[in-house]
């Protein structure tokens, strides 16, 4: 599956629209990673507990936006967008969301 963020697959021929397709990751972030990365933020540091768990994010969510494009015949994504929040939950900790989502086609 090619997977872009551009508007077309270079050298290749777009012969079918297959729909807007997405996929979602939501991962908590337990209290301990909050409470170092918190620290970290104060002297300067990057947070690699929060670094990791984006990745891991990003990577499930556009494997699940694959597997629909999949389902619909496509044999790529173009146009992808990936937006990345922070949702609060009602105990006081956050909980990390990420959203692809892009259109399926099928190219030549």
């Amino acid at each position: 599956m090619i997977v872009t963020t551009g508007p077309k697959v270079e050298g290749r021929q777009i012969i079918e629209y297959c729909g807007i397709v997405n996929g979602e990751a939501i991962l908590g972030a337990n209290i301990f990673k909050d409470f170092f990365a918190g620290l970290r933020d104060i002297v300067g540091g990057r947070s690699g507990a929060y670094e990791k768990s984006l990745r891991q994010a990003r990577q499930v969510a556009i494997q699940e936006m694959t597997e629909v494009a999949e389902e619909l015949g496509a044999n790529a994504i173009i146009a992808v967008d990936i937006d990345y929040e922070s949702i609060e939950i009602e105990n006081g900790g956050n909980m990390l969301m990420v959203a692809a989502s892009g259109t399926a086609v099928r190219v030549q």
